[in-house]
């Protein structure tokens, strides 16, 4: 049977998403167990450091299959309606972590709980006019791509992955300012939650701006799939939607 027919009967394979997993489900859940339950540092700083470029990998990797796709023409037209379902998953995630929130911001006898510091007004709202700004940028790289102008694409993708570690930057400016007034994860429930969640977002940030080197990448070299662009950009849109109800509920409620 010649491979064109062994494709044809066969499902196509790749090893990024089993990458992806083992970063996500094995190492960093280590790291975390290492720094807060056992108070090993050092070793979670390990865990983090296989774990974190692990994804990164597996993102760029599964990206940069799907763009080529040669191997699977078919599947190439998958990737926008396959976001679609992947959000919603996402979307289940972040509904119980704001769900606890929720419930034990109403049911506390006060709040904030002790040891809770001044929260920053200002830097949410620049974060959030940084992050609006991005999915700005990314709308108007499709509609260049759509018309043809593959060097106003570039430079709008470039712009969007620059404001968007320029959010990502901010936020860890944010946590070191807070662990120096010795608000940490462990403080009380209110820091417990407003890091979880916050990381949370960063983290997804971070995948997002995987998506778009990833789409970059092989743009330099005049390689663009139309439909994976749309896919980034679609989470993108989401990952900025989701920080909305981020900012809303931990900075100003």
């Amino acid at each position: 049977m010649s491979d064109h027919a062994a494709h044809a009967h066969g499902a196509p394979t790749t090893p990024w998403p089993l990458v992806i997993s083992i970063g996500i489900l094995f190492f960093i859940p280590l790291a975390f167990m290492f720094n807060f339950v056992h108070h090993q540092p050092f070793s979670a700083v390990l865990c983090l450091g296989v774990g974190a470029p692990l994804i990164i990998m597996g993102v760029i990797g599964w990206v940069r299959e799907a763009i080529g796709g040669a191997e699977f023409p078919e599947m190439r037209g998958l990737g926008f309606g396959a976001m679609g379902w992947f959000i919603l998953a996402e979307a289940l995630i972040f509904l119980p972590t704001f769900a606890t929130y929720w419930i034990m911001r109403l049911n506390a006898p006060e709040w904030p709980p002790e040891g809770t510091v001044d929260m920053p007004s200002l830097l949410p709202l620049i974060m959030t006019i940084i992050l609006l700004s991005s999915s700005f940028t990314i709308h108007y790289a499709e509609e260049a791509l759509e018309k043809g102008n593959v060097l106003v694409f570039r430079k709008l993708l470039l712009a969007t992955m620059a404001l968007g570690i320029i959010f990502l930057s901010m936020s860890m400016y944010e946590w070191n300012h807070l662990f120096h007034q010795n608000f940490t994860i462990s403080t009380n429930i209110y820091s417990s939650v407003f890091f979880t969640i916050t990381g949370l977002h960063a983290s997804h940030v971070i995948v997002g701006l995987g998506i778009f080197m990833a789409i970059l990448i092989p743009a330099l070299y005049g390689t663009i799939n139309h439909v994976v662009v749309r896919t980034g950009s679609l989470y993108w849109h989401f990952v900025d939607i989701i920080w909305f109800f981020v900012v809303s509920q931990m900075y100003f409620w």
